[in-house]
Formats: structure tokens, sequence, C-alpha cells
């Protein structure tokens, strides 16, 4: 059977009527820009992330960039930001002016590497910019005593970890200010670009709220040169009403995945998502890696299942970085996460016969393999304490 990369189609079931409501609640209320639920989700998304403050705005790379500048970053500033990261983490720095200073993650987790941080700090640096990937939290205790030790600010990047944790306390909550997006394929979507900077300082939140409204606290008032990147109220009401629903979906992914682990267990050749103890992961993405990456997708593709390659081309080597000098082979490690990386499909509402179905469907490709690879036939069998499908497995397998 077919099996799509993502599908909403369960969840907007379950809330559909909800989101009606809301959407009139905001229609009647003729109240579209920073309104009560724009304020009520701010609370809200607050409380969800254990921090004082949270200020929303027009998207996550906006949330990231206003947050830079209120924590006074600029030109001749270095940051530090993973190699590997998606391009709008990069983006944010440059918008600053600031110097971007590229550091290597661990390969086995895809998130920034305390030991190699340490190491690129120089005296110009004044930031960290940890991306928690693929939904797994960042060894937090670990940067943050990097930052610590040098005096340096931590602006989180958790547009991929709504509702996850390093040693107990959410991401999100550990830097000075924190950035996240709910573009509409994040655990926590809207229905169009919005994002939101969580914060534990009532000063720097006032800050924010000015810079997202163009340097504006009273109409027509402009104290600096703010922009225009106001989460919209529309957006506000939807996430309103999704939020509430995100630990039962946030426990729907956690299945999915020990699922996969499950059923792609003895596939010697594929490398499964693996997780830090002293972090929860909450399967943004189900990322499995490969050297045979492209042809297992065009082969996968041809079986009817949808993936998805994040991401094919690391910062270093775009087009829009070139001026910087930067080389191939100079972060090698982004450079073969970005040739080995597939992600596989996972939605809140997909069944364990779909997992099955792209295990079956990964195991198919087997026989094309060159000489020396094992061919690896037997399903893996599921572990007894693992058999109730509607329950998370709570053995560790």
């Amino acid at each position: 059977m077919p099996v799509p990369f993502l599908s909403f189609a369960a969840q907007n079931e379950r809330i559909r009527a909800a989101v009606q409501a809301a959407t009139m609640r905001v229609f009647d209320a003729q109240q579209y820009i920073l309104g009560e639920e724009v304020r009520q989700f701010e609370a809200e998304y607050a409380a969800f992330n254990q921090v004082p403050h949270c200020v929303g705005a027009s998207s996550g790379l906006s949330a990231l960039h206003l947050a830079l500048i209120a924590l006074g970053i600029r030109p001749g500033d270095e940051v530090l930001v993973p190699s590997n990261s998606y391009v709008a983490t990069w983006l944010a720095v440059s918008y600053v002016g600031a110097t971007l200073v590229p550091v290597e993650p661990d390969e086995a987790t895809f998130n920034l590497d305390a030991q190699r941080l340490e190491a690129a700090i120089t005296p110009r640096t004044r930031a960290i910019l940890p991306v928690h990937f693929f939904g797994q939290a960042c060894d937090m205790a670990a940067i943050m005593a990097v930052a610590r030790r040098h005096n340096l600010l931590v602006i989180e990047d958790n547009a991929q970890a709504q509702g996850a944790a390093s040693h107990g306390l959410p991401t999100g909550s550990f830097g000075e200010a924190n950035a996240t997006s709910f573009y509409p394929t994040k655990n926590l979507g809207a229905l169009g670009d919005a994002g939101a900077i969580t914060t534990a300082s009532a000063e720097l939140a006032e800050q924010l709220k000015v810079l997202r409204n163009y340097g504006s606290r009273q109409k027509y008032q402009n104290e600096v040169i703010g922009f225009n990147a106001r989460l919209d109220e529309l957006q506000a009401a939807i996430l309103r009403v999704k939020l509430p629903h995100m630990p039962f979906w946030t426990q729907q992914r956690q299945q999915l995945a020990a699922w996969y682990d499950g059923y792609l267990a003895d596939i010697t050749w594929l490398q499964r998502p693996q997780q830090l103890s002293t972090s929860t992961h909450v399967y943004h993405l189900y990322v499995v890696r490969t050297p045979h990456r492209d042809a297992l997708q065009r082969h996968l593709s041809t079986q009817g299942i949808g993936t998805v390659v994040h991401y094919p081309v690391p910062p270093h080597l775009q087009p829009a970085y070139q001026p910087l000098g930067f080389t191939a082979g100079q972060f090698p490690i982004a450079e073969r996460l970005a040739a080995t990386s597939l992600s596989l499909p996972l939605w809140p509402g997909m069944t364990e016969a779909q997992v099955a179905e792209v295990a079956e469907g990964i195991r198919r490709f087997i026989p094309a393999y060159p000489p020396g690879f094992a061919k690896i036939t037997k399903r893996a069998k599921r572990p007894s304490c693992c058999a109730q499908s509607n329950l998370l497995p709570v053995c560790g397998c």
C-alpha cells in the first residue's frame, strides 16, 4: 500500500470542529492583529515551556533574528552554529551582520558536540546557537557549562523539538532567548508561517514585543527601528487549539519510532536514530542513514513510499554562502550527514501497518545491493513487552 511521507488527515479530523470555532471566534472579534488570541497563546506556550514569557513572531526565522537583535549580537561578534543546520539558523546570524563559526556535530545524534564548541571559542565569540535536531534535545547541561565558563549567550533553535527535554528540563527553556517555528509540518504547526521566542527575562520579552511591532509600544510612536514580525491572530487561535493535543501526538510519534526501531533492528546496513540517555526525543523526523541513500529513496518511491532528504546541501556549500570562502571537505561530518540521511514517513495517526509497509519496502531493496552486503530477510521479532500497540514500550527496546 502507498505510504505518504506526511499526512495531516488524522490530526485535522481530531480538531476540525475546534479549529472552525476558533476561526469564527477571531472573525467575530474583529481584532485581527495582536489581539486576545495572541496574548492567550503566548501565556499558554510559556507555561508549556516552563518559562515566564513567550513572544509570538511571524516565523521561526523572524524569532531567531529578533532574539539575536534583542541580545545585542552585532557585526564583529562570532556566533557558534551547527555546520549541519537548516540554512535558516545561519540566515538569522547573517541578518545581524555577525560572523558565522560553524561547529561540527556529534555524528551519532546530529546535535552540537560540547567539546568541539569549546575548541571553536575565540575572544570574539559572543553566543552559541544550538539546534535540537529532528526532535532530540541537545545535551544542554554540557552546552550551558561551556557557555558559563566563557560568559557566552545561548539562543536555542527549538523549531524541531517542541516538547522534548534535556536533563528533565524543556527545550526552549535554557537560553537567554530561544526561538521556535510553528511552520505547518512542525510538531506544533500552524496553518501557515508562525513562530515564537521564549525567555525568562521580562525586560527582554518587552524589548522583543517592541521589535516585532515596527519598534513601537504605542501606535505612531517608534522607539527603535523595528520590524513587522508579529504572530498572526488567526494562527495564534489555531495554535491554541492544537497545544493541548501535543502530549498525545508526541506519544504517537514516540510509538511510531519504537515500531520502526523494532522492524528495522536487524537491517545492518541501515543506521537508526540514536538517543542520548539524558535527552528525550519527540521525533519531529525519523531519520535513518545509509551510504546508498539516493538509490534507496528512488526504490522506495517506486513502492509508493514517500521520503525526504533533510538536508541535501549543508549551509557552507550553499551558493548564498560562497562569498565566505567555505570549501567542500571543510566540514566533513556535515557533508556525510547530508549525503547519507533519509527521513522516513512519520506523523500522528500513522499506523503500525504503515510502518511495517515502509520496513518491507526497505527490505525489498536489499537484493539490489552490490556483492558484499548481507541479504537479511528475516523480520525482527517484536518483543512481547512491546506487543501492545497502544502503549509506549517501557523496556528500553
